[in-house]
């Protein structure tokens, strides 16, 4: 005799626990409140269709805490109605604006290192960049690192400080494209 309530053949038990299904859609709603908080052009950038787009728009219009939290429950829900392929590709679209811009701030704290170098510790480090980089100009960047030494000292504002940098973006630039 078999118990009905524990039939393992029944079409109940493939269906996700509670817990899934929250787990799910505490995920769809922080999808929704990454949206919420995505810049104009971010979101210019993602595969939005018209509705989502304008409830995106309509849920960043509230500033009160709770009635946005609220609304993001409600955008959140209006998500969960969609094809989890258009969610997936939201997912997708938004990991892959976060991983450019970890690469993004990760070459700009190089830079800002190799410019501190410089700065620091001039004719030595000098030496290191032009190793990586032998087509550079050593007077120009010596120069530069000096006169950026002498505005820091000096309280001065920093135009030799910004010009190294931007420099040392275009080293760094033409090296990776010819890479």
């Amino acid at each position: 005799m078999s118990d009905p309530d524990f039939d393992t053949d029944d079409a109940a038990h493939d269906e996700p626990s509670r817990s899934q299904r929250r787990r799910e859609a505490l995920a769809v709603f922080d999808l929704a409140e990454r949206l919420v908080n995505l810049s104009e052009t971010q979101l210019a950038h993602l595969p939005l269709d018209d509705d989502l787009r304008a409830a995106i728009m309509h849920t960043r219009r509230i500033t009160q805490h709770i009635a946005r939290k609220r609304e993001i429950q409600f955008l959140a829900k209006q998500m969960r109605r969609r094809e989890d392929e258009e969610l997936e590709a939201l997912r997708a679209a938004l990991d892959h604006d976060r991983d450019l811009s970890r690469r993004e701030t990760a070459e700009l704290h190089r830079l800002e290192d190799w410019r501190e170098r410089l700065i620091e510790q001039g004719d030595d480090a000098l030496s290191a960049l032009l190793e990586l980089f032998p087509h550079a100009d050593r007077q120009h960047l010596r120069t530069l690192a000096r006169q950026a030494r002498v505005e820091r000292n000096e309280n001065r504002p920093p135009h030799a400080f910004r010009e190294l940098f931007r420099e040392l973006r275009e080293l760094f630039a033409v090296n990776d494209e010819q890479e």
